[in-house]
């Protein structure tokens, strides 16, 4: 018994060891790749030729864009949903996760395809805009399960009913109360969700390529078609920013100190 705890724990050093070599070496190979000639000499004329490029920000910045849009979107529904699952109605919520599984098993090609034709002839399909419409309630669908698992957890973890209790003893209405209380104290989870949905529509291709819409993802593969190198530095670019976006979560999540779980801010 002395000695099994050495033991484990050496055998758990080296899992860790091999977990980290098997994710960083292809990331590493991929850093070197797009920094070395074939002739082994250093060079970053691919990241700086995609940094210059007008096409680069022009579809950088639509994803955002439709991130952002993605995101503001499934806050609006998902946490007044799961609010009122959580307070009023929690017989219902086998049904919402059933709902929420349900984008995890139908492909993105059968989603956009199911999309055109059954708004097919409609203003959703007739102009730029509509499409853009619909791309981004597809981006919304598609992240549904993630925002909603993540906010329903930070739901669970607050006295929602002693914090509505609370309010309403203040005269706060319902608007009032999301507004001021859920939200504030959700505001975690809401970022979590946020950061996860904003990952998913930045690397999404098929529902942007599908529709037409001058999308990062896409814009991504057809460099890969044309322009190998940058390719390469355009995937570290992207994954640096995904890294960053991450990092802003924990520093602002962090300097929120803590959210009131307790009661009314």
């Amino acid at each position: 018994m002395v000695t099994a705890k050495p033991r484990a724990a050496r055998f758990a050093w080296v899992w860790l060891i091999f977990t980290a070599l098997y994710l960083l070496l292809p990331l590493l190979s991929m850093i070197w790749a797009s920094v070395t000639r074939p002739n082994g000499t250093f060079y970053l004329t691919p990241y700086t030729e995609v940094l210059s490029s007008p096409e680069f920000a022009e579809r950088f910045f639509f994803s955002v864009r439709a991130a952002a849009l993605t995101i503001v979107i499934s806050m609006l529904l998902i946490v007044p949903t799961a609010y009122w699952v959580q307070l009023k109605l929690p017989r219902f919520r086998p049904i919402i996760e059933f709902l929420t599984v349900v984008p995890l098993v139908i492909p993105a090609l059968l989603l956009t395809f199911g999309m055109i034709r059954f708004f097919n002839g409609t203003p959703l399909t007739n102009s730029s805009q509509g499409v853009y419409v619909m791309m981004i309630g597809a981006y919304a669908v598609i992240s549904f399960p993630y925002m909603y698992r993540t906010v329903d957890a930070g739901m669970q973890s607050i006295n929602v009913r002693l914090l509505t209790e609370a309010a309403q003893s203040l005269g706060a209405g319902w608007v009032t109360i999301l507004r001021r209380v859920i939200f504030p104290n959700m505001l975690t989870a809401i970022l979590n969700g946020a950061f996860v949905t904003f990952a998913i529509v930045i690397g999404e291709y098929t529902i942007a390529s599908l529709l037409s819409q001058p999308a990062f993802a896409p814009y991504m593969l057809d460099l890969n078609y044309r322009e190998g190198d940058q390719s390469l530095a355009l995937g570290i670019i992207s994954f640096m920013l995904t890294w960053l976006s991450i990092a802003l979560l924990g520093r602002f999540a962090r300097g929120r100190g803590g959210l009131n779980t307790t009661g009314v801010r």
